[in-house]
């Protein structure tokens, strides 16, 4: 499966990017809402846009969007930054340089990933953006320990960035049994190594439960017990990465729960491919994960 969201590195931290940021930065982008007398609110709800590429034009994936109820659009680069707040939504994560393929977990990637991570941290801090994402990257023949002590010393370089500006570094949790063959950071094990030695509050996981269900299962166990990691969610259903109804696997609305009770504050992002009507999904979803 190629990567699932694509945005080009000369698009993310071009000049237009850089001034697009910069024309958002005195009030920021963000765009909170309250939940409304019907919602119960306990989460806030992000959508990632590629789920809907081809299906909703961005605009009117905003527009219902913001009607049902999310607060946020996942995994946007800059230049849609904008047209998300015009419907009062907020950017949950920006995805960071990279790929799945080419990640932390190599040391030649360092050079070039910190400084561009560095950079995107800069444009999400000016504009109210509080996650950035970043991949471990494949394998390729590396072991764990070779992989986990690369992405340790890449993010160390860009952990007191981060924590200066006050965006958090989220690293992406995938499968590598059905969508991602040999992407590294595919058991919780690695990922908790990693960011428990960087030991930043601002380098953290984003916990994708059907990456997690598929690979590690065990998942409301999980939240319990490893939650203070977790700087951002994930949904999808399993199998077949489609909508999060009764006929997949995983129950959300007891993990949704499981999420709230710990406190969490950030966004549970739905990234699931809608098998029928988008927005019909789209609604379903947000009422199922509205505990």
């Amino acid at each position: 499966m190629p990567t699932k969201y694509s945005i080009s590195r000369r698009t993310l931290l071009s000049g237009t990017a850089v001034g697009l940021a910069s024309a958002c930065a005195t009030n920021g982008i963000r765009a909170e809402s309250a939940p409304t007398p019907d919602r119960k609110g306990r989460i806030r709800q992000s959508v990632a846009k590629w789920c809907f590429d081809g299906r909703l034009p961005f605009e009117d994936l905003c527009r219902h969007a913001k009607r049902i109820g999310y607060q946020a659009i996942d995994l946007i680069g800059p230049q849609d930054w904008l047209t998300a707040k015009k419907y009062g939504l907020s950017c949950a994560v920006t995805p960071g340089p990279g790929s799945n393929a080419d990640g932390f977990n190599r040391k030649e990637h360092h050079a070039v990933q910190v400084a561009q991570m560095k950079q995107i941290i800069d444009l999400a801090a000016q504009a109210g953006v509080p996650n950035v994402s970043c991949m471990s990257g494949e394998r390729k023949g590396m072991s764990d320990e070779e992989g986990i002590r690369n992405c340790i010393e890449g993010l160390k370089q860009i952990a007191g960035h981060a924590e200066k500006q006050r965006v958090n570094i989220c690293m992406e949790y995938l499968n590598s049994k059905v969508d991602h063959k040999d992407y590294q950071f595919d058991h919780l094990a690695f990922g908790l190594a990693v960011v428990r030695q960087v030991g930043s509050p601002r380098v953290g996981i984003l916990y994708d439960i059907y990456h997690a269900q598929i690979m590690d299962g065990d998942i409301i166990r999980t939240i319990g017990e490893h939650h203070e990691y977790f700087l951002h969610y994930h949904t999808a259903g399993n199998p077949g990465r489609n909508d999060i109804d009764e006929t997949q696997e995983l129950y959300y609305p007891a993990i949704m729960r499981a999420i709230a009770e710990t406190g969490y504050q950030g966004f549970v992002a739905q990234e699931f491919l809608p098998k029928g009507d988008p927005v019909r999904a789209m609604e379903q979803a947000f009422k199922i994960c509205d505990v």
